[in-house]
């Protein structure tokens, strides 16, 4: 089995959806084919000319990155500045360069998540909220399809809450049509006014789950054309956003706090501010 550039950014993309990055940011796939095989992944912080040198020596075609190589549009590619001869190198030696950075600070589970972890933080929990990154699906679905339109719509990411999935609310009510010519409708005939009980599915989803869910609507809905609606939720969302909120098991001493991150990380040295006296257990 081949495995396509494309299959490792579509796994990394389902953890950090692009849609978490900043406005300022450039993740992604950066250089490169998506539908290149894949011979082997450089992991790196940033990328650099020796980087790339490393990649070709151990034949790996994709360096994933936490920075970007290129934050903003290149003018010219001469070779002047390391930007450029990086890019030149990594297109010359046919190396894509893929970028997971401000889109992995925003999730629960990235890299703010794995520096608690570390330090053997608790109850993690995010910082500082992402806004407008919920949204709300309305759709009406006769009562005998209701179970195989939510089965799809739960499969395809829809109505997950916290630690709970498969959340949705239901209406029961008398939706209204009449199909005209051309028509191929599912229930009713054509010219005349159809009246048929329906159930009104409310259900929550991740805004960068849209473009799925509602194809997956499309797909299992049994009307040619359904009927739905989708809203921006001011809501904050739980897991997504900057930063990590977490505490001690107990309180300890800002010197026993420092030795801990010195240890966690492998550090010679800590540079601090005076002590407070005061115990830490909120990081």
């Amino acid at each position: 089995m081949n495995i396509l550039i494309k299959h490792i950014t579509e796994i990394l993309e389902t953890l950090a959806p692009l849609a978490l990055q900043e406005s300022y940011d450039n993740a992604g796939l950066i250089i490169g084919n998506a539908n290149t095989n894949c011979n082997g992944i450089l992991c790196s912080l940033d990328v650099t000319e020796t980087v790339v040198q490393e990649a070709i020596e151990k034949k790996c075609n994709l360096i994933v990155a936490h920075h970007p190589i290129i934050f903003n549009g290149l003018k010219r590619l001469n070779g002047s500045h390391y930007v450029e001869r990086i890019v030149l190198k990594a297109i010359k030696h046919d190396i894509a360069i893929y970028a997971i950075h401000t889109n992995l600070d925003n999730v629960l589970e990235g890299v703010n998540k794995k520096i608690a972890d570390i330090l053997g933080l608790i109850n993690p929990s995010i910082l500082l909220p992402k806004n407008n990154t919920l949204k709300k699906l309305f759709t009406f679905v006769p009562t005998t399809y209701v179970e195989i339109v939510m089965k799809a719509l739960f499969e395809a990411g829809a109505g997950q809450i916290s630690n709970y999935t498969e959340c949705s609310f239901h209406t029961q009510g008398i939706g209204t049509f009449k199909a005209e010519k051309d028509a191929k409708p599912f229930l009713g005939k054509i010219g005349e006014q159809h009246q048929e009980t329906e159930i009104k599915i409310e259900t929550i989803f991740s805004a960068e789950l849209e473009k799925q869910i509602i194809q997956a609507l499309v797909k299992t809905h049994p009307y040619e054309t359904p009927a739905y609606d989708v809203v921006n939720l001011s809501n904050t969302h739980a897991e997504r956003g900057a930063g990590i909120l977490g505490q001690l098991p107990k309180p300890i001493t800002e010197k026993e706090w420092l030795q801990q991150v010195q240890k966690g990380f492998g550090l010679k040295i800590i540079r601090h501010t005076t002590f407070t006296g005061k115990k830490i257990q909120n990081i």
